[in-house]
């Protein structure tokens, strides 16, 4: 989990590390945007292989998965937040609603596009941690919560995609080591769910 922390502050200067309240956010942003791509990869395969870790490890690992994935959605929702505050500080306006929202796909240039996906990722993320919160809220919840779960895989992969563009950091020892191989496994984990599904729903028909 310090992997990205220590990255960043590898990154900054001790000079500069309390410099403005500019400075503190943009920090901030990077730490928990990198914490937060660290956890929910862990949290994903923790979610991939839930059985039969329970099996092993016994009940309190649910616990800690649910756990986990509150934090990690708290963390997700401060990153942008973050930079709210650092748009603001340096004098672009207090704009939630545009770090948030303001979602394009046919977006005037590349940056908003990368911008796009990180806030489409959150969207995502918010109803997949809805979903498993509230799996037994409804007959319809109980049946389809999982369904809507699996929107973690496709967070994973925007958020991999945002990272990989517009992270100033992951090039960084030590968090190199983990956000290629990271998306590498959690890609293969997604074929693999992908096609074992496609051949379940080709068997039955």
């Amino acid at each position: 989990m310090a992997c990205g922390p220590i990255a960043v502050f590898h990154n900054t200067s001790i000079f500069v590390l309390f410099k403005s309240p500019a400075t503190v956010a943009n920090i901030a942003q990077r730490i928990l945007g990198l914490t937060a791509f660290t956890m929910l990869f862990i949290q994903i395969l923790l979610g991939s292989f839930m059985p039969k870790l329970i099996d092993k490890f016994g009940g309190w690992i649910f616990s800690f998965h649910i756990f986990q994935g509150v934090l990690i959605y708290t963390l997700i929702f401060l990153h942008p937040l973050a930079m709210v505050f650092h748009k603001y500080f340096v004098h672009q306006g207090f704009d939630p609603f545009y770090v948030f929202t303001d979602i394009c796909f046919l977006c005037q240039n590349s940056f908003e596009l990368l911008y796009s996906l990180g806030k489409l990722a959150f969207w995502f993320i918010t109803i997949s941690v809805l979903a498993g919160l509230f799996r037994t809220a409804t007959p319809w919840m109980r049946v389809n919560w999982r369904k809507l779960h699996l929107l973690n895989y496709v967070s994973f992969m925007l958020i991999a995609i945002h990272s990989f563009f517009l992270g100033t950091d992951i090039g960084t020892f030590p968090f190199s080591f983990i956000h290629m191989p990271a998306i590498i496994i959690i890609t293969c984990l997604t074929v693999y769910k992908l096609s074992k599904y496609v051949w379940a729903t080709l068997k039955t028909h």
